[in-house]
């Protein structure tokens, strides 16, 4: 029908919602006896004029619908019915009937999700290295980007790998094998082209870290194996994103050093008489932390402890190493959860998670 009235005889239009029903509608157009007395005379051989002549008369009645339509502010007809009546005197008539509504496009909202996971295990040795997950899903499919730290700016055309994603629960989820190939490859931070990451948007919203297994890439001097065992990076998720943020995104490790050796921040085990690393040319000098006491051996050795009174014998082993503007803080900590303890059972759990908060930017 012209106006853009869509018109059905069904009850519905696809993709479309109704707003409002307006009423029962009806178009007519009669045709004169003449006609039916000539289309009965030879209904075999009914001539091209007769059949015009009909066409006519129902483009009329439909005329009349869409006409009554529009009065009433309808954009759309529903229900659309049509009867053919012989009428008095022997002429013929043409009845359309259906229900004038207005219906609107149905606005399709699709839920999205975006999910970044940092890459909690490293190689050691000169191989790009895999930094972050970046996902992206909807009920319909979830792709996967991977950002890798490439420190000899060779220009990676791809990369063979297996990621191997934890939830929530502890469960592994692992795709095999996946091409991530790159738009610019001889940049410091490449990033994968998106593919399809082969898991559902509930699972994405499960995931809280991701492991990268390299086997191998490719640049324009040709394909590289790459049959290292990865390293598990030592720190917990949380630590390791704020220790990133300070260091650099391929930041996995606390700088050490026992004479012979040390280990850089990026992972790398060097001579101890090297003064830059020889993966990612940190200067060692640069790198010495000022963390002056074994962080993580205090909280083990609270962990090991009963109550938030030995919790603080522990700390007061450690006090004079902390900086003093923690000090302060660390010590209400303690106090308040001596007195909490006596009235509302163990507080250790709950003391030991605000030491590790109060320390987590000092120790990044």
């Amino acid at each position: 029908m012209a106006n853009n009235i869509l018109v059905t005889t069904g009850s519905t239009f696809q993709d479309y919602e109704i707003k409002e029903y307006l009423g029962i509608i009806t178009g007519q157009a009669i045709l004169g006896s003449n006609f039916v007395r000539s289309l009965a005379a030879s209904v075999s051989d009914a001539s091209e004029r007769e059949d015009a002549k009909l066409e006519k008369c129902r483009e009329g009645a439909m005329e009349k619908v869409e006409a009554a339509a529009l009065k009433l502010g309808a954009n759309a007809v529903i229900g659309m019915r049509m009867t053919y009546a012989s009428c008095e005197g022997g002429s013929f008539g043409i009845i359309i009937s259906g229900t004038a509504v207005k219906i609107e496009k149905k606005v399709c909202l699709e839920r999205t999700r975006h999910k970044e996971l940092v890459v909690t295990n490293y190689y050691m040795r000169l191989v790009p290295k895999p930094v972050k997950v970046i996902l992206d899903g909807n009920v319909r499919e979830v792709e996967m980007k991977v950002q890798f730290y490439n420190y000899n700016l060779d220009n990676i055309l791809a990369i063979r790998a297996s990621v191997e994603f934890t939830n929530l629960y502890d469960e592994r989820l692992v795709i095999r094998d996946v091409d991530f190939t790159f738009e610019k490859g001889n940049v410091s931070l490449i990033e994968a082209e998106a593919t399809d990451a082969k898991i559902s948007m509930n699972d994405m919203l499960l995931l809280k870290d991701a492991k990268i297994i390299i086997n191998k890439y490719a640049t324009p001097n040709g394909v590289f194996a790459v049959s290292d065992t990865p390293v598990d990076v030592t720190m917990t998720v949380k630590r390791l994103i704020a220790y990133k943020e300070k260091h650099g995104v391929d930041a996995v490790e606390k700088y050490r050093n026992d004479g012979m050796i040390w280990t850089c921040i990026c992972g790398h085990i060097n001579e101890g008489g090297s003064e830059e690393c020889a993966v990612c040319g940190r200067k060692q000098s640069d790198m010495k932390t000022e963390v002056s006491f074994d962080y993580d051996d205090m909280i083990s050795r609270m962990k090991a402890k009963n109550t938030v009174a030995e919790i603080k014998d522990v700390l007061m082993n450690y006090i004079k190493e902390i900086d003093s503007k923690y000090r302060l803080e660390l010590l209400e900590i303690m106090e308040s959860g001596i007195q909490y303890e006596k009235t509302r059972g163990n507080m250790k759990d709950t003391v030991i998670e605000k030491v590790e908060k109060v320390l987590e930017d000092y120790l990044a």
